[in-house]
């Protein structure tokens, strides 16, 4: 198969995926499940890590303004012929509570192995669905959504996640809100249609207190109009026309591409980080570095045959890690990892980001971080250095060393087109 006919059939396939989370997260409830409820206890210590002076509300007091975010690294330009670190972004679409607990499973996660991560948020996930009709989506019907809202207490848990995760030192991006896709989704919608969907996202979380009318509930400890700078569209459609939008309500990257394990550059003056291709073990061809793309070329669908669990967990590890070594022995490129907090056959992805995480993120020179923190490290770089750094193939070694290579005045032919 070539490769445009496979993009074709993976496009296709992912489009499925507004179905799959349609029956995974609509009504998301927790059930029985009590670990929303037993994950504030890492809430309450993570504010009194942040002890200051007392948070200053903002608009209806659903979010605030605390200080400085915790446990930011201090970005450092290279120095002339120094190795780059290598650098991992773990990254999570829609992120919610629901009773899988996996939100605060992987803020467990990234604590214990001393990491930030990206949490893409869908918007509509703190909107009651008893107030849905506030969600407009372009094109689409008062209240519209391809994704299920989540319950009142799934809303209260994943706010207090969100208030954690960012208090543990992660980023809160979106994931913009109804997760339309195919013919009449996000992919025929305007710059201005982007817009309006943009702003809905960043309205939904600074107003949950007006749409829940919830007293009892902390105000979320910083200003989404300053945190929100990053995000990831559905079924990763509709990129044209969102950069510009994306861009003037200030965003500072995008993840919404299909790309390699290259040295990002800047497109419509957006960082752009995108998904990237790794390798398919077993198989003649790579796929998109998330776990919905390992699915769609195993089983096809979330509830495969049992049999071959461990062996599809497996092919994700080793396609991860594989990817992870010829990035960090080769041209140090960032390498990007998308997720969903779902339990796909039986929660076998899950379990494999989480060792991935374990056997990457303690290695030598490797600094698992935030899209925001990877690009706060970028924009301190001195562009003649990214650019050398870009002209490094997937999996290239820089010839006569890192020192020979960006020693200052060193050249080479641009291999890669420039960024814009």
């Amino acid at each position: 198969m070539t490769a445009s006919r496979r993009w074709a059939a993976y496009t296709a396939a992912l489009t499925a995926l507004t179905t799959i989370l349609a029956g995974c997260a609509s009504g998301k409830d927790e059930g029985e499940s009590t670990g929303g409820d037993l994950k504030a206890a890492p809430d309450a210590q993570a504010e009194g890590r942040n002890a200051g002076p007392p948070p200053r509300l903002l608009g209806d007091g659903s979010t605030s303004v605390t200080g400085a975010q915790p446990h930011q690294p201090t970005p450092r330009k290279l120095q002339p012929g120094e190795k780059p670190p290598q650098f991992v972004v773990f990254s999570w679409d829609g992120a919610g509570e629901d009773g899988n607990a996996l939100f605060s499973r992987f803020r467990e996660v990234a604590k214990k192995n001393d990491i930030s991560m990206t949490y893409f948020l869908s918007g509509i996930y703190l909107l009651p669905e008893k107030e849905r009709e506030r969600y407009r989506a372009p094109g689409h019907d008062a209240g519209a959504s391809d994704i299920g809202y989540l319950r009142d207490r799934n809303i209260r848990s994943t706010l207090r996640q969100l208030r954690g995760a960012w208090l543990d030192g992660s980023e809160i991006g979106t994931h913009f809100n109804g997760h339309f896709c195919g013919p009449e989704g996000v992919d025929s919608w305007s710059t201005e249609d982007w817009k309006k969907e943009i702003g809905q996202a960043k309205w939904f979380v600074k107003n949950w207190r007006t749409t829940t009318r919830w007293t009892d509930e902390k105000a979320l400890p910083f200003d989404y109009e300053k945190e929100l700078v990053g995000g990831r569209t559905p079924c990763l459609e509709g990129r044209k026309n969102l950069l510009p939008a994306a861009k003037e309500m200030g965003f500072r990257y995008d993840s919404s591409g299909n790309g390699t394990q290259v040295w990002p550059g800047k497109e419509k003056g957006l960082w752009d980080v995108p998904l990237q291709q790794v390798p398919m073990p077993g198989r003649a061809f790579e796929t998109l570095s998330m776990d919905y793309n390992f699915l769609v070329n195993q089983s096809g669908t979330v509830n495969g045959p049992a049999a071959m669990h461990d062996t599809y967990e497996k092919q994700m590890y080793d396609g991860l890690m594989r990817g992870f070594r010829r990035a960090y022995e080769g041209n140090r490129a960032p390498m990007i990892v998308g997720n969903h907090f779902e339990q796909w056959n039986d929660g076998i992805y899950m379990d494999a980001i989480e060792d991935v995480i374990e056997d990457t993120c303690g290695k030598k020179d490797v600094r698992c971080v935030s899209f925001r923190q990877l690009v706060d490290w970028l924009d301190a770089q001195d562009p003649k250095t990214l650019a050398k750094l870009r002209t490094l193939e997937v999996g290239e070694k820089p010839s006569g060393g890192w020192q020979q290579f960006l020693a200052p005045g060193k050249k080479r032919s641009a291999s890669a087109p420039p960024s814009a």
